[in-house]
């Protein structure tokens, strides 16, 4: 498990501690929860303030998955780590419904409504609901990681792929691309492109080479865009052959493999396109930021033979990262974006009208859906105890939904909020989504 953060009675910060340490205070009454997820204890009698050693934030961002990893730069323990899961496709799919319903209500025997758009400008700086909730979701977790815990730097993978050094590999004038990580630059590059797997065969989880679509030796070149990753099977039965005779049997193969050999990676430029405008924001926290390249944090995470996980590869991002790496006993905890809920008024047919009535109150004695709570039922056919993310009703009769399954009809007079909803979903490593 990851330390647990420590704040003293005037919510300041302090050095987190092993769980057991804060189980004992638990125990003794000396500390409360402040916080589930991240769990966070807050001491109940003020205390002379120890030493603070300080910590760093390092940053992997990504367009599905973003690593975050607390890291102690004078030993080089890992005391914290998550995977921020981001709901950037789902907002890009709501809006895309949301538009379609639009157009076509419009575009039916109504009323004449003059063009809108020609009168909209957006500001400077301005980037798509689905990018921005990239950014937003990476920043709200910096904020709240400072506050529990005595962050003194930042890190952040500032270049996922540097293009210019992979067109013209003769390329001078800035050191790190005159050694071995260009190599790194491409090969992290084609992993992602071809999703880590023969793009012949189709096998994963196997050693890859770097391959020539068309042959060196038919005059093919060293160009990104003719390059791919195949078996060594593979790519010793293809040889010198043009690719259209050694796929001569596999048409659909050989249509993917031209097209993708041209298609920009997707997910890439999501990152592309936030990663400037993330850098400005973190500025603003106050605290010096280190920015390092995909290439970098690769042969970091190889010299220190570590596996390929999100948060590793956080750990490893820019030069700071420590030589003597310890990681020992650090379960990640996942964090999936699930937003606050729609604030549209009710929901439309597939013709754009309405289907449903109005929405309800947000929240029902205190509660909202979403809420993690502890509901004691002393007597009854539900009489136990149960822990779960509640569903509210206006009756204030509501549904529990735990680990294992769904309690029905539990009253709000047996809840006790353990954890209000804040738009975010919480498990712990490989496990199921905590309630």
């Amino acid at each position: 498990m990851s330390n647990v953060f420590v704040i003293d009675s005037d919510y300041k910060p302090l050095n987190p501690v092993h769980p057991a340490r804060a189980r004992f205070l638990l125990t003794q009454g000396k500390a409360a929860v402040f916080r589930r997820y991240p769990f966070t204890i807050v001491l109940k009698r003020v205390v002379e303030r120890p030493e603070v050693q300080p910590l760093r934030l390092k940053i992997d961002p990504g367009s599905k998955t973003t690593g975050l990893a607390l890291v102690n730069d004078a030993n080089g323990k890992v005391i914290f780590a998550a995977e921020l899961g981001h709901r950037g496709h789902a907002i890009k799919a709501s809006l895309d419904s949301r538009r379609a319903i639009r157009r076509s209500r419009r575009q039916r025997k109504t009323r004449y409504r003059k063009p809108r758009f020609q009168n909209r400008k957006r500001k400077e700086g301005w980037l798509p609901p689905s990018l921005e909730s990239r950014l937003a979701n990476i920043l709200t977790w910096v904020a709240r990681l400072c506050r529990y815990a005595p962050i003194a730097a930042l890190s952040q993978e500032l270049v996922k792929f540097d293009m210019q050094l992979m067109d013209n590999p003769d390329i001078t004038g800035i050191e790190y691309q005159q050694g071995t990580l260009q190599g790194y630059e491409v090969r992290e590059f084609l992993l992602e492109k071809w999703g880590r797997k023969c793009a012949y065969c189709g096998q994963q989880d196997i050693p890859l080479q770097i391959e020539h679509i068309h042959p060196r030796a038919n005059g093919g070149t060293h160009r990104v865009s003719n390059l791919t990753l195949a078996c060594e099977p593979c790519n010793l039965a293809k040889g010198t052959q043009d690719i259209t005779v050694f796929l001569a049997k596999k048409p659909d193969v050989l249509k993917h493999i031209l097209a993708q050999g041209k298609m920009p990676l997707k997910d890439a430029s999501a990152v592309n396109a936030t990663r400037w405008a993330l850098l400005e924001r973190l500025k603003t926290c106050g605290l010096p930021v280190e920015c390092g390249s995909g290439g970098l944090t690769k042969y970091n995470r190889t010299l220190l033979w570590l596996p390929k996980t999100h948060w590793l590869d956080a750990a490893c991002v820019g030069k700071s990262t420590p030589v003597v790496f310890s990681h020992k006993g650090i379960v990640a905890l996942c964090i999936t974006a699930i937003g606050h809920g729609s604030r549209q008024m009710c929901r439309m047919n597939r013709y754009g009208f309405p289907r449903t009535g109005p929405k309800q109150a947000k929240s029902i004695q205190g509660f909202q859906t979403g809420d993690m709570v502890k509901a004691v039922v002393p007597s009854g056919k539900k009489v136990g105890t149960y822990v779960g993310k509640v569903a509210i009703r206006t009756t204030g009769s509501f549904n529990i939904t735990t680990q294992h399954t769904t309690i029905e009809g539990i009253s709000h007079r047996f809840c006790r909020s353990l954890h209000r909803s804040d738009g975010y979903r919480y498990r712990h490593g490989n496990t199921r989504s905590l309630p």
